[in-house]
């Protein structure tokens, strides 16, 4: 058979083939039944996996998995959506966003600067009736973050549910015992800031995360432009675009350190985390591009009894989608739940156990 034939007769099968439909061949059908069979193969065994628990102290351990199972749990991230930087950049998009309601109270400090805080009474708590009595929660956003954006809607959510209202890793580390707060959860930490700027400089992930990132933190500042301009090469800081120029000719400057390195040095949360001195439970992903997992402080963690660290293989940076279509609870938010309803109804429980 010569070579007309032969690509007239495959041209032939091919036409035929569309006229009857991939799948009305069955070989089609049999290929994606393949795929398919393939895929849940590799997610089940490479994806979906129990989290690392990582505790020196085993009476946290046992706390942690009598009132707070989840960290011990599968976790199955979302079958088409799963890959670090994906969950980062789809979460905002995808998951739902909680109607809330705040009161915010600003609060003049002695500096002449100012606070500001979104506070949600829940004053129609069944639970906790009397506001005097009432637990509370501290949300802290990330960085450029707002009370508006949904990961801390859904924490509120959460919040309401249990009849409530976490978590800077330097103020505890400075602090000790020394502080209010009775224990605080940590998501998604930046532990070295070294490694995460480092992270957000690769190509990829500049593009991503690094160079909006930057707008956002200039957009921030623009509007007190005119002040800033009295202590500040404003030009030269608009002209940023990478977060760690940005902190080189801004943040670094505005604080008073010497230099960038000095500041990300003292920024970094890794070097006081053998200090913190209340019950803490840290939720990393090991492929969360603005904490890579190589630098998460395992050993330093393994050091203080204060301290669990709960390390997903997927998940990425506030991500922890789960479920075929993730509109609502994450793994994260799950997290958040179990435990913060532990130390409030069991907390007394963690070192005697």
């Amino acid at each position: 058979m010569d070579w007309q034939v032969l690509t007239r007769e495959l041209s032939l099968y091919l036409e035929s083939q569309v006229r009857v439909g991939l799948f009305g061949s069955g070989v089609g059908l049999s290929l994606v039944l393949g795929f398919g069979v393939a895929y849940a193969c590799y997610y089940l065994s490479s994806i979906a996996k129990k989290p690392q628990l990582v505790a020196s102290n085993d009476r946290f351990c046992r706390f942690l998995e009598e009132y707070c199972p989840v960290v011990t749990e599968t976790y199955y991230p979302t079958i088409w959506c799963w890959e670090g930087r994906v969950q980062t950049l789809l979460r905002p998009f995808i998951t739902s966003r909680p109607q809330v309601q705040y009161r915010n109270e600003l609060i003049k400090t002695a500096d002449g600067g100012q606070i500001s805080l979104d506070w949600f009474d829940n004053n129609d708590s069944l639970y906790y009736p009397d506001a005097s009595t009432r637990p509370t929660v501290l949300l802290l956003p990330g960085l450029t973050g707002t009370s508006k954006e949904s990961y801390i809607l859904h924490m509120i959510h959460q919040s309401e549910i249990l009849g409530y209202s976490m978590l800077l890793l330097n103020y505890l580390g400075k602090t000790g015992r020394d502080t209010p707060l009775m224990a605080a959860a940590i998501f998604s930490a930046g532990w070295n800031v070294f490694e995460s700027v480092e992270s957000l400089e690769k190509p990829l992930n500049w593009l991503l995360f690094n160079y909006y990132l930057t707008t956002c933190l200039q957009s921030s500042i623009s509007r007190h432009r005119q002040m800033l301009e009295k202590l500040f090469d404003m030009d030269l800081v608009m002209k940023a675009r990478t977060v760690r120029e940005f902190d080189k000719r801004f943040t670094s400057v505005m604080f008073g350190y010497r230099t960038i390195d000095d500041y990300y040095e003292d920024a970094s949360p890794c070097r006081k985390l053998k200090s913190v001195g209340i019950p803490v439970l840290c939720l990393n992903s090991v492929d969360d591009v603005f904490s890579p997992g190589h630098a998460i402080p395992v050993e330093t963690a393994k050091q203080n009894a204060n301290v669990a660290l709960v390390l997903t293989s997927c998940g990425g940076h506030i991500g922890f989608l789960e479920g075929i279509w993730p509109r609502k609870c994450t793994y994260m938010d799950r997290v958040f739940k179990q435990f913060v309803q532990a130390m409030f109804e069991h907390g007394n429980k963690i070192f005697s156990m």
